[in-house]
């Protein structure tokens, strides 16, 4: 899950959106791993972990292959909304748009979770649940003459994000291709 967090958020404002965008939804994990902020090296969630019979476990400072594949995804995550929001689409408040990254991680969430990755040939969604999700940009109707004009620009926003979120991907992609065929050179 893309989750969206600020500097000066506490160890129990992270426990509660922990609770509520994460266990509510998928249940409690067996183990949690976590770079050494001090949120989570906290003994408020040391104690919870001990409640819930989870256990957490710590990477090791300046080593991100402790949990390589996070790591990548927090690389291409933040490459994502660092185009999404330097492309400069200026959505109208007045439209139901906004300009947030915080509003707009969602969309960038769904395209990543619903496009097919060159390593393992499925969607992310596919590997971890077993299906893909419906996608309300597919199911939209194109030719509806009597709709309201806050369900049509919402309808606007939606197809705008999907666009811009799925965009911003294919670049991120693109880029940590480049970066990584110019360091790496195939064996000889």
């Amino acid at each position: 899950m893309f989750l969206p967090c600020h500097k000066d958020d506490t160890p129990m404002d992270t426990a509660i959106m922990r609770w509520n965008k994460v266990i509510s939804h998928t249940g409690l994990f067996q183990n949690m791993i976590s770079d050494r902020d001090s949120k989570f090296t906290s003994a408020l969630w040391k104690n919870l972990h001990k409640f819930f019979g989870t256990k957490l476990s710590f990477s090791t400072a300046y080593h991100p292959q402790t949990d390589g594949l996070a790591e990548r995804m927090i690389k291409t995550l933040e490459d994502m909304i660092r185009r999404f929001c330097a492309y400069g689409l200026e959505f109208k408040y007045s439209d139901g748009f906004t300009h947030d990254w915080c509003t707009l991680i969602p969309a960038l969430e769904l395209e990543y979770k619903t496009s097919i990755h060159s390593s393992t040939g499925k969607t992310p969604s596919m590997v971890e649940k077993c299906w893909n999700p419906r996608l309300p940009y597919d199911t939209l109707k194109k030719d509806l003459v009597d709709i309201h004009p806050t369900a049509s620009s919402f309808k606007i926003m939606l197809d705008k994000a999907r666009h811009h979120a799925n965009r911003c991907m294919q670049d991120s992609f693109k880029y940590a291709k480049e970066r990584w065929d110019k360091s790496h050179k195939p064996p000889t």
